[in-house]
């Protein structure tokens, strides 16, 4: 009847012959061009008022719209990716290196392979943005989804075309986005997707995804016929590893970014995020000056963050309060920011970094932590008094923190000898300030047994002094993390010598040249030398502190280190 009344063929049969011709030239493999012609025949068959009609449309319509024909390979240039990288972030040399790497490999292959990086570091650190800056060096189109807080499975593959409203996933709406087969994709967020219920596993569903032995024939529950991302750049972020299954983990490259120097801090924040601000508040440098020194108030009073956010937003204060009298002309040109008129301006301080004192007393000594907004100094503290030999440990510590103040106790009982210190008659008290801060970690394992080393002998420690490393029954100093951001911390709270692990030394390289001309580095590899290097002390050998024989003495040395010489006792 309608071909009779010539009804809807101008238009019926253009969108068909376009169909047709969009199969064909949209490159697909041979097998799949054969189910969407199939498909195209059966939606011929159906006139436009039959239920699957849509259905089969708007699967055809992705189906021409996805970009199936590989990209020719490009020549790549190096030096100008690096220097794109070089201009858009500060630092990150190891993340910079890896892509150059990745570049000149494919420059050699080919036919290589996409890659599959996951980007770990604390929020505001520039993961997301990289990606950006790596599709431009790259030359490639650029896409990104976010999975935080995903829990469905269809999410990721996509519903069946049976269900109604169904979609294809994420993944492969995001190549459809993109226009080509080579996309760098990014995956934010990873380490946040919801764990499998009613819905199915999100995660266990990108295991194909990020799979280079797997990821060639994808296949979308909706588009249900295999697709081919394995010239995808694939680069996922997360704040931590520790929420991720194994087995995803394992098909990603970990690329691990800290958290950003003061140093660092400064140099984005001239670089990068005062032009920045200007320019979102319609400002420019003839209008708006931040001194350097204001620029360094600012990173080390009012912000506490392992990135760069809550840097920019401060900043972004400072440009609408200038912004404000420029406008009302209750200022000259150009607004100046000085350092004084920041407390006004921002309100109090938001963070405060404790210094090294001039004086620790006997049973104090000077310790590093790692934060995720940098590393900072703590004081260990240790006090004695008439008792029955109990141990009080306060200061809101982890259950592995304890532990290594009963290892240090234990140690200093078994290599001191035994008229030394009553431990019987006297009880001790541990503290670490501040408090209201739960503290955790066996790093400061060397520090809570010279704090009771200086107690037990009345010797004073260094309060220019700070040391870190984990310690065993046996006395030996183990390795320990976060040695980068430990050194800056002391550095800026003016400690002058640090004791660290002998296996740390390799992680020094890691460490800014004028942190280490800064401070006096000296590695230990066992108690002994940590008692050495702080309260002149030889401590016996555990051979030695055992009496073999009744009436035998025990060798006990003891350093002058005004005199540098050694006295022996035997007690």
């Amino acid at each position: 009847m309608q071909e009779e009344l010539n009804e809807g063929k101008e238009g019926d049969g253009k969108k068909e012959n376009d169909y047709r011709s969009k199969i064909e030239e949209a490159g697909m493999p041979q097998d799949i061009k054969e189910s969407a012609l199939e498909e195209y025949e059966k939606m011929e068959e159906q006139g436009p008022n039959q239920p699957d009609y849509k259905v089969m449309r708007n699967y055809l319509d992705l189906l021409v719209k996805l970009p199936w024909k590989k990209q020719p390979a490009k020549s790549v240039d190096l030096d100008g990716a690096r220097k794109i990288l070089n201009e858009r972030h500060y630092g990150l040399d190891k993340v910079k290196d890896r892509i150059i790497q990745h570049l000149a490999v494919m420059e050699l292959n080919k036919e290589k392979k996409g890659s599959i990086l996951l980007l770990v570091g604390p929020p505001g650190t520039g993961k997301t943005s990289l990606g950006k800056s790596i599709a431009e060096a790259l030359d490639r189109p650029y896409t990104r989804l976010s999975l935080g807080g995903v829990r469905d499975e269809s999410e990721i593959r996509g519903h069946r075309r049976t269900y109604v409203g169904a979609m294809p996933g994420r993944i492969i709406q995001s190549m459809k986005k993109a226009g080509a087969t080579n996309p760098v994709m990014v995956l934010d967020e990873v380490d946040k997707l919801m764990s499998g219920g009613y819905s199915g596993d999100p995660a266990s569903a990108l295991l194909e995804v990020l799979d280079p032995e797997q990821n060639n024939t994808f296949t979308d529950h909706y588009l249900d016929v295999p697709y081919d991302l394995s010239d995808v750049f694939f680069i996922a972020t997360a704040n931590s590893l520790e929420t991720i299954p194994g087995p995803l983990l394992d098909r990603m490259e970990i690329i691990n970014i800290t958290s950003y120097t003061a140093d660092e801090k400064f140099h984005i924040g001239k670089d990068h995020l005062i032009p920045e601000v200007l320019k979102e508040h319609g400002l420019t440098e003839k209008e708006l000056v931040i001194a350097d020194e204001v620029l360094k108030a600012v990173i080390n009073d009012y912000t506490m963050e392992a990135g760069v956010r809550g840097l920019k937003k401060q900043l972004s204060s400072l440009a609408r309060t200038a912004a404000e009298k420029i406008v009302s002309k209750k200022t000259e040109i150009p607004v100046v920011v000085k350092p004084a008129d920041l407390e006004d301006l921002l309100g109090r301080k938001v963070s405060r970094h404790e210094k090294a004192q001039l004086d620790n007393p006997p049973g104090v000594v000077t310790g590093l932590a790692w934060t995720p907004v940098g590393g900072e100094i703590l004081f260990i503290e240790a006090a004695d008094m008439p008792g029955n030999g109990n141990v009080i440990l306060t200061g809101k510590l982890g259950d592995v923190m304890k532990e290594s103040a009963r290892i240090s106790l234990s140690l200093l009982k078994s290599r001191l000898p035994l008229n030394t210190f009553n431990f019987k008659e006297r009880d001790l008290h541990i503290h670490v300030p501040s408090g209201a801060v739960p503290k955790d970690g066996p790093s400061a394992g060397i520090a809570l047994f010279t704090a009771l080393a200086s107690l037990v002998t009345g010797a004073k420690v260094d309060s220019r002094l700070a040391m870190t490393g984990e310690i065993t029954l046996r006395g030996a100093v183990l390795p320990i993390g976060g040695l980068k951001e430990k050194l800056l911390g002391a550095q800026r709270a003016g400690i002058k010598k640090v004791l660290i692990p002998q296996d740390n030394v390799v992680d020094l390289k890691d460490v800014p040249e004028e942190t280490k001309e800064g401070l006096t580095i000296i590695a230990v590899e066992t108690i002994e030398d940590v008692i050495r290097e702080t309260i002149g002390i030889a401590l016996p050998r555990m051979e030695q502190v055992l009496l073999p024989k009744e009436g035998a003495g025990r060798l006990f040395e003891t350093i002058d280190p005004m005199k540098n010489n050694m006295r022996r006792e035997v007690i």
